[in-house]
Formats: C-alpha cells, structure tokens, sequence
C-alpha cells in the first residue's frame, strides 16, 4: 500500500517539533509547523482515506465511477485548502496530485490510458483549485 502524504507530514511535524524541544532547530526553521498543522493534516488525511476506499470498493471500475470518486476528493481537498486559507502550497500540490495518482494505479487502474482517454495531462487538474 502507499504511504500517504499525510503520514510523512505527521512525521515531520513530530521530527521538528522534537528538534525544537531538544534546541536542535529554532521555531523559525521549523517549516513543518507552518506547513502541516495537525488540523490541516488530519482533514486532508480523512479526505484521502474516504478516496482510498472509495477507488478500493469499485468493482470493474468504469472511467465515470473513476472520474467520479477523483472529483469528489480534489472537491474535498478544495474546501479542506480554503477552511486553512489556501493552505495548499506547490510542494503539497504536487504531493497530492500525485498520491491520487498513485492510489488509482494501486487499485489496478490504468492511469496513462485513463488520462488519454480524457484528453487531460493529469487527474486533478480538472477540479482543482489548489
């Protein structure tokens, strides 16, 4: 299974906080503080596991239940960014395009195709506004 971004962003943020602690990183080079509160990451967290499961439950996934279940998550990644103040930055952007990727292709799901079949360049595009 892949990690989601999230897991990484809990990592960091415990890493830094730790560092801070021990005297080994000052508050300002704690980039993780600001970048992945635990109220943000807990809300992008439960947007991506509600994706997870819905791609794992489609049996013989059509591309409208595919594009379907990808609009609904970048939608709920799209309130989760504007509840933070656009808390969604480029590096996270990417990270997370990426993952909703990922979490097709390990549910069996031919992205390349499912993409040119769309005429798009990648599945988040369409709905973002991250």
């Amino acid at each position: 299974m892949i990690e989601r971004p999230t897991c990484r962003w809990q990592r960091e943020f415990a890493e830094q906080e730790a560092a801070i602690a021990a005297g080994a990183l000052s508050p300002d080079e704690a980039y993780a503080l600001k970048a992945f509160p635990p109220a943000f990451v807990g809300a992008v967290d439960a947007a991506l596991q509600t994706y997870e499961q819905e791609i794992g439950s489609l049996d013989s996934p059509t591309d409208t239940a595919v594009w379907a279940a990808v609009q609904r998550v970048v939608c709920t990644l799209n309130g989760v960014d504007l509840d933070f103040g656009q808390h969604i930055e480029t590096i996270t952007r990417e990270e997370l395009s990426e993952y909703i990727e990922e979490a097709l292709a390990e549910a069996g799901i031919d992205v390349e195709a499912l993409l040119e079949r769309r005429g798009v360049d990648e599945v988040a595009g369409e709905w973002r506004n991250w």
